[in-house]
């Protein structure tokens, strides 16, 4: 079977959900199509905003932290993601290696870490899982406080020889921050520890997050279930579809051998097709979907950066020409992007002072006069959503 590429962003602006908006009763599937990635802060926000009819950030502040419908926690490459908490096996569990799968891709710089320490890193991650205990009945703000509590919590369990090097000002830290070995030892830990419940995020305080553990958080244990490898699986092939096992690798953040045991947990479930002559694959029970055409015709959607849509790693397919993705996929300080019909037309940035927000767009290829009133009637609406005034909004 061979597909287009305007089939593929069909099939996956309906997979994220950016066909048209979701009522908000639908919060939780649209969260759990493939979890929302929190970096910077807010940005799993404004992801819902530009998917649910009439999202507020008290709907969704309350969703987070009062319901708790939602969690945050350290998943998938290690990022931040908000994801519905009855799916946690998915986004927490699948993500434990097993023997002989690590490392992580967040935990490959601990080497310097386990060779001042001559410790090895199960033995370590052994004591980290242990130290997290304390998380069962307290919250902790800022990661720096978390690191030292931790890492002062294993020390009792370390050999006295090994202590000094514990203590020793850590090779990480390049900032003067007083970050010690241990700390940064425990750093690298953190997110491991996350994929088996022992630290998700709190309540933030104002700019600055919260940590304690699943148990303490929702008040029972995380529960890991048969398929969850499975299951995270199918929701990457279904959002990312058609899509490669390596494209999936690179999702995860995991190893190549991790990754390969999950992509083969599903591999009677999937189907090959031709992508501009190349083999990749899809779910067989969402081909018939590839053929669907488009609501329509000509829709415009903004996104936020770093936007679960624009994870997919065939970006080419998003945004042919490749100046125009420098512009998108940097190292830091992504803009917004511009949708029509699948396709990055353009890009947007906001920023904020006090209690207002200015904001500028730029078109990569020509919109009608209906969908530039499209665009900045988004950005307006964005704006009120963040509780700002729209000072200013202007093309570039």
């Amino acid at each position: 079977m061979s597909i287009t590429a305007n089939q593929v962003l069909q099939f996956r602006l309906r997979a994220h959900h950016l066909d048209r908006k979701r009522p908000l009763s639908r919060l939780e599937d649209v969260a759990g199509a493939c979890g929302l990635q929190n970096s910077p802060p807010g940005a799993w926000e404004t992801a819902l905003f530009f998917r649910l009819e009439g999202c507020t950030r008290a709907h969704l502040e309350s969703a987070l932290y009062q319901e708790k419908r939602l969690l945050q926690a350290w998943s998938y490459r290690g990022a931040p993601v908000v994801f519905p908490a009855t799916q946690s096996a998915v986004f927490l569990s699948a993500l434990a290696a097993h023997e002989g799968e690590a490392p992580w891709i967040y935990t490959r710089g601990i080497s310097l870490a386990l060779d001042a320490l001559q410790l090895d890193f199960e033995t370590l991650l052994a004591h980290a899982v242990q130290a997290a205990a304390l998380l069962d009945n307290r919250a902790i703000v800022r990661k720096e406080a978390l690191d030292r509590a931790l890492a002062q919590a294993i020390e009792p369990d370390l050999p006295a020889s090994r202590l000094a090097a514990w203590r020793a000002p850590s090779m990480y830290d390049t900032k003067g921050g007083g970050q010690t070995v241990g700390e940064a030892a425990v750093s690298f830990l953190l997110r491991p520890c996350s994929f088996l419940g022992r630290v998700v995020f709190g309540e933030r305080q104002g700019a600055c997050p919260t940590f304690t553990s699943y148990r303490n958080w929702l008040g029972r244990e995380l529960t890991d279930i048969p398929d969850a490898s499975q299951a995270l699986a199918r929701k990457f092939l279904h959002c990312y579809g058609p899509t490669t096992p390596g494209a999936l690798e690179t999702w995860l953040g995991c190893s190549p051998r991790q990754a390969k045991r999950i992509w083969h947990s599903v591999e009677d479930e999937i189907e090959p097709v031709l992508l501009n002559d190349k083999r990749h694959y899809i779910l067989a029970q969402d081909q018939a979907a590839l053929a669907v055409p488009a609501d329509d015709a000509g829709t415009i959607r903004l996104l936020g950066p770093h936007d679960p849509y624009l994870d997919a790693r065939d970006r080419e397919l998003l945004l042919p020409d490749a100046a125009q993705r420098k512009r998108i996929w940097k190292t830091v300080g992504n803009p917004g992007v511009i949708l029509k019909d699948g396709k990055i037309a353009g890009q947007w940035t906001a920023k904020s002072q006090s209690h207002q927000m200015s904001a500028t767009y730029s078109l990569f290829e020509p919109c009608s006069t209906a969908q530039i009133a499209a665009i900045q009637q988004e950005i307006e609406a964005y704006a009120s959503f963040r509780g700002l005034q729209l000072a200013t909004l202007s093309e570039v």
